[in-house]
C-alpha cells in the first residue's frame, strides 16, 4: 500500500462517520467470509480502516488482527474494540516490517478495498500467500475502476493534486484474478454479492 498515510489520517474521522455505501452487499460479503471460518480461526484484515469489518468477525473466531497504514484509522478502531478481547490492531505498512504474525499462521486473510490502492500488488499478494496456512482462505473486495464508464484516468490526477484522492490503480477484474493466481492461489472465484460490476469480490485458497 502507499507508504504515505497522510491522506488516510486526514479523512479518518469522516470515514468512520460515513455509512456503508451498499449495506446489502456488505452483509453478503460478510456472510461469505464467515462461511469459511470456524471458532478456532485466526484472521488478519489488511487495510482494516476503522475496524468495522474486523469487529464483525470477532464473535465468530478465536482471534482477529487488523492492520492499517493510518495511525488515525487504527486509533479509532482501537477505541471501538476496547471491550473486545480477541481483536488486536496494528499500525504500519504491509511489508517486511510487519512481523506480528509469522508465515503460515493464518486461517484467513482479508483485503477489503485494498488491492487497487497498493503500488506493488504482486509483492503484497506474495506476502499474503506466505502468511496463510496451507489451505488457508484469501478474501478480497477490490474496486476495479478500469471497468467503469467514468473517465477516472482524467479525474483522479486532478483530485490527487488537490489532496482529495489517494494513489489508485485503475484495475480490471480479470487482472486482479490473474494476479491472485500468479501469487499461487487456487480455486480463485468471483462471487456475486450484489455489488456493482466494477467491484470484484474474490475468494481464493492457498494450496495444501
Amino acid at each position: 500500500m502507499s507508504a504515505d498515510p497522510t491522506f488516510w489520517n486526514n479523512v479518518a474521522e469522516k470515514y468512520a462517520a460515513s455509512p456503508v455505501e451498499n449495506p446489502e452487499a456488505f452483509d453478503r460479503k460478510t456472510e461469505v467470509t464467515l462461511s469459511h471460518l470456524t471458532p478456532e480461526s485466526t484472521v488478519l484484515d489488511v487495510g482494516c480502516g476503522t475496524g468495522s469489518f474486523a469487529l464483525r468477525l470477532a464473535p465468530h473466531v478465536q482471534a482477529v488482527h487488523g492492520l492499517d497504514l493510518s495511525s488515525e484509522m487504527v486509533r479509532i478502531a482501537k477505541d471501538k474494540a476496547a471491550d473486545v478481547p480477541n481483536v488486536t490492531f496494528h499500525t504500519g505498512p504491509f511489508d517486511a516490517s510487519f512481523t506480528a504474525i509469522e508465515d503460515g499462521q493464518l486461517d484467513m486473510l482479508c483485503a477489503y478495498s485494498l488491492l487497487h490502492l497498493v503500488q506493488d500488488r504482486a509483492a503484497v499478494l506474495n506476502q499474503m500467500y506466505r502468511l496463510l496456512k496451507p489451505g488457508g482462505i484469501f478474501v478480497s473486495s477490490t474496486a476495479c475502476l478500469g471497468e467503469d464508464w467514468v473517465p477516472y484516468g482524467l479525474i483522479l490526477p486532478v483530485m490527487q493534486f488537490f489532496g482529495k484522492a489517494p494513489f489508485v490503480q485503475l484495475l480490471r477484474v480479470s487482472t486482479v484474478m490473474d494476479d491472485i493466481r500468479t501469487a499461487g492461489f487456487i480455486d480463485v472465484s468471483l462471487v456475486d454479492v450484489g455489488a456493482k460490476a466494477s467491484t470484484a469480490f474474490i475468494v481464493a485458497r492457498k494450496a495444501g
